[in-house]
């Protein structure tokens, strides 16, 4: 069997060091996958991806092409709804991953394309908002060449079945189910209240046309990378889906959907000023306290206890900058 590690930092190189010793104890082949051979994934039985959640988004955001089914790694003190396996796990595993003993399910990626280029694809969403907040968006929504509606919004969401229980689903978007072959395109605080999220097949050709805004708009792919839009937005299945490693029956839409609900409930329990940080840090990335105050500008006060609010609730993890040992970084949990 062969494996390919990609995505290790050299943050990681403890990491990467137990996993390559824990796999190659079991005579299991491992090979560095980095930018400059992509092509690794297409030739390996799996590849493995530290980071959890985050980590395997930006593995498939980089991955235009077929790849071997990926398995996402999470640190001890975190969790995901898309990584299955502690690090420390690996070597309760290593025998399973040798002898197949594994299952193999497929998600539907979304190609991109902004202003006429092709840009990365997406896993979970596209989304087009205002680059300043609270200012509204005004475009045509298309598909397969015919106009559905003009529009103005704060913003759109399109996304795939397993985006649907991420940002669609905040902004009131349905749960759909996996393998349900369609696509959904959630209309964000429209002013007019009969702009209902949309489902429509995946093999429809999604357009956002005409944006304007008296700001500049940006594309914002699964959350994480910005790009620049002055026209046009298009979407359609892409050629190639993400496989995704499943271990031990630990996956199932009914435990997928239990967690998001739990973060639901608890997040309309939450002061605004946590559910501020929790959306900034999820869409950001991780951040110091001082990036937190310069973001977000609540006070500083502000920022501390709800930081404490949601490390006691577990949705946010602390851990010293590898930079400098006197700052702390902050980022999600869950």
């Amino acid at each position: 069997m062969r494996i390919a590690l990609s995505g290790f930092t050299g943050k990681d190189s403890t990491m990467l060091s137990q996993v390559v010793k824990t796999l190659e104890e079991s005579h299991i082949q491992t090979q560095i996958m980095n930018a400059s051979n992509q092509d690794v994934a297409k030739d390996v039985d799996m590849v493995v991806v530290p980071g959890g959640d985050r980590g395997i988004l930006n593995y498939f955001h980089k991955t235009s092409v077929q790849s071997a089914p990926v398995l996402g790694l999470y640190e001890s003190n975190s969790t995901g709804f898309l990584a299955q396996i502690d690090v420390k796990g690996i070597d309760l595993i290593k025998e399973s991953l040798k002898s197949g003993n594994y299952e193999i399910r497929e998600e539907e990626r979304l190609a991109v394309q902004v202003d006429g280029k092709e840009i990365e694809p997406v896993l979970n969403d596209v989304a087009i908002f205002s680059n300043k907040s609270a200012i509204l968006m005004e475009h045509f929504l298309r598909i397969n060449n015919k106009d559905i509606w003009h529009d103005n919004s704060d913003g759109v969401i399109i996304a795939t079945p397993i985006g649907s229980t991420a940002y669609a689903m905040s902004a009131g978007g349905p749960i759909v189910l996996q393998n349900s072959h369609v696509v959904v395109v959630v209309s964000v605080n429209s002013l007019d209240n009969t702009r209902r999220p949309l489902i429509v097949s995946d093999e429809s050709f999604v357009e956002i046309v005409d944006i304007t805004s008296s700001h500049h708009c940006e594309v914002i792919l699964d959350g994480t990378s910005r790009v620049k839009i002055t026209d046009k937005l298009q979407c359609n299945k892409h050629e190639f889906p993400a496989r995704l490693v499943t271990l031990n029956n630990n996956y199932s839409a009914t435990r997928i959907i239990e967690k998001k609900v739990k973060y639901a409930e608890d997040l309309l329990r939450m002061p605004p000023s946590a559910k501020l940080i929790l959306k900034t840090l999820e869409y950001e990335g991780a951040m110091t306290q001082k990036d937190l105050i310069n973001k977000t500008m609540l006070p500083e006060r502000t920022i501390r206890l709800s930081l404490s609010h949601l490390l006691n609730r577990g949705y946010v993890k602390k851990k010293i900058s590898l930079r400098d040992a006197r700052q702390k970084i902050y980022e999600l949990k869950i």
